[in-house]
């Protein structure tokens, strides 16, 4: 049976918690992020290259995530990329998410605290993109960044990402940002983690309202006529 696109009041419905799972899942993501500064064992890789220009510019490192992020969303423009709600609300939510969770979270010291927060931290993250994504309101500037070079030279989805995390990471690296166990447990542990959440939080289906007998007998022609490769009759007026 042919699928129909939500209609305009079953997707009306949808978005008061369409905007609760962007907000929310932003706000967790600039959370998950600080937990895994205060753990001290390595970050992910684009905020390794945002702590290594906190440290060069004396900035806090949401700040930095905010200038960069806006940065690279004008990368979009010849990329001919377009940004939705979503995209300009990572901007700015995730880096004040972020410097708001570290002005409240202290230092953790000792291994066994610190590699509790990291594992927090990347299970958070996790759960954080599986609601923002969810929500589809558009991708993040730093995802946009790779689905649109991915378009422009041709090359795979995994070799772009691979490609630019590898520069951010080096650069941070270089800058002084925090690389070690930390970042590989979370290259290894968010895409099943996000594939997880993802399905978790996955919107569910509009109920479309009860057909008339008429419409079914409609409907069931169509798709009959439409199975033998024929239009459907039009009935006389």
């Amino acid at each position: 049976m042919s699928s129909t696109p939500p209609r305009p009041a079953a997707r009306a419905r949808r978005l008061p918690r369409r905007l609760s799972q962007l907000y929310v899942g932003l706000a967790l993501y600039g959370a998950s992020s600080a937990f895994l500064v205060r753990a001290g064992l390595g970050l992910d890789p684009w905020d390794v290259f945002h702590q290594g220009l906190a440290e060069r510019l004396g900035w806090s490192i949401g700040t930095v995530s905010v200038a960069v992020g806006a940065l690279v969303l004008l990368l979009w423009v010849p990329l001919r990329q377009r940004p939705g709600l979503g995209t300009v609300s990572n901007v700015f939510a995730v880096g004040l998410s972020m410097d708001a969770t570290l002005a409240v979270l202290p230092d953790v010291h000792g291994l066994v605290p610190q590699a509790a927060l990291l594992t927090a931290g990347i299970v958070l993250n996790g759960v954080a993109t599986g609601l923002y994504i969810s929500a589809a309101f558009g991708p993040g500037p730093r995802d946009g960044l790779m689905t649109g070079l991915h378009r422009r030279t041709g090359r795979s989805v995994r070799l772009v990402r691979t490609g630019i995390e590898l520069t951010v990471l080096a650069a941070g690296f270089l800058l002084g940002g925090t690389a070690g166990v930390g970042t590989i447990a979370y290259a290894l542990a968010i895409g099943p983690l996000s594939q997880l959440f993802l399905k978790v939080f996955a919107l569910p289906e509009p109920v479309e309202p009860p057909k008339t007998e008429a419409q079914a007998e409609a409907q069931a022609e169509a798709e009959a006529a439409s199975a033998e490769g024929v239009l459907p009759r039009v009935a006389a007026s």
